[in-house]
């Protein structure tokens, strides 16, 4: 779901743009999580600003609490990009740590050269 702040001219295709990127690049996390939340925003409004545009992106993995990345850009497309990339990069390394068993092989039982 996209939501966006009052500063924020939205209209269909700024909605399916974001929809996308933001499904594509989450897309091997899915089954895993449950909801997926973007919201976006113009830190300056109507006044010019560098990096003013601001993605903050919520990914709620089921039975845990939910992880938020936020991305600041000059244009709407850098925020939400960027936000995108961050919470991909957080959420594979959640992931990856929950993998790791630890007690696992130990550098002793490997079998000697």
């Amino acid at each position: 779901m996209v939501n966006t702040g009052k500063a924020v001219e939205s209209d269909r295709e700024l909605m399916e743009q974001v929809e996308a990127r933001i499904a594509d690049s989450l897309d091997r996390f899915s089954d895993r999580l449950t909801r997926v939340e973007v919201y976006l925003n113009d830190e300056n409004g109507d006044k010019p600003g560098s990096d003013d545009k601001k993605c903050t992106l919520e990914a709620r993995p089921a039975g845990q609490q939910p992880v938020v990345v936020t991305h600041k850009g000059a244009t709407l497309e850098q925020a939400y990009e960027g936000a995108a990339r961050e919470m991909t990069a957080l959420l594979s390394s959640r992931f990856e740590k929950q993998q790791h068993v630890k007690g696992g092989e130990s550098i002793r039982h490997l079998p000697g050269d």
